[in-house]
């Protein structure tokens, strides 16, 4: 049981929930591949054994940030009710919102070319009030908006 459904008013119903989005892997999977790219260069030519130190760093780094990804995508919480905004992000250091619907003023996304094309990108919640609240790396930005909005307005 998560911290939005903890958190949940009596008679409150979840009506949709996002993620993040992959694409916070990347970083990872890069070092990871670069890791294996110099242990195979390493292990092929034994003139060059320097390569396999360096890729097994490579292969350690990559881990390392795969693991505190994998953390960060799972304890980051994105819903909406059918009367607030929820969102939990952190572990250790935990940031949380929790708006009600007619207090949104608005939902800004903010998308570059990578999140067009791999459907990902930052929401920018905005209160009544001028608390702007940024969210980054959220999987189908524009769904999460369309959701707000709908419910906002009904």
């Amino acid at each position: 049981m998560g911290y939005v459904d903890q958190n949940l008013l009596p008679g409150e119903t979840v009506i949709y929930r996002a993620k993040l989005h992959p694409i916070i892997f990347a970083p990872a999977i890069f070092f990871a591949g670069v890791g294996v790219f110099f242990l195979i260069v390493g292990f092929i030519d034994k003139a060059v054994s320097g390569f396999a130190i360096l890729g097994v760093f490579f292969l350690a780094v990559g881990g390392l940030l795969g693991l505190v990804r994998y953390i960060r995508l799972a304890t980051s919480e994105f819903a909406i009710t059918d009367k607030r905004v929820l969102v939990k992000v952190g572990l250790v250091r935990r940031h949380t919102l929790e708006l009600l619907l007619a207090k949104v003023e608005t939902i800004g996304v903010d998308q570059g070319v990578f999140g067009r094309l791999f459907d990902y990108g930052t929401i920018i919640v905005t209160g009544t009030g001028g608390t702007k609240e940024p969210f980054k790396a959220i999987a189908n930005p524009l769904e999460f908006r369309k959701q707000v909005q709908s419910r906002a307005a009904g």
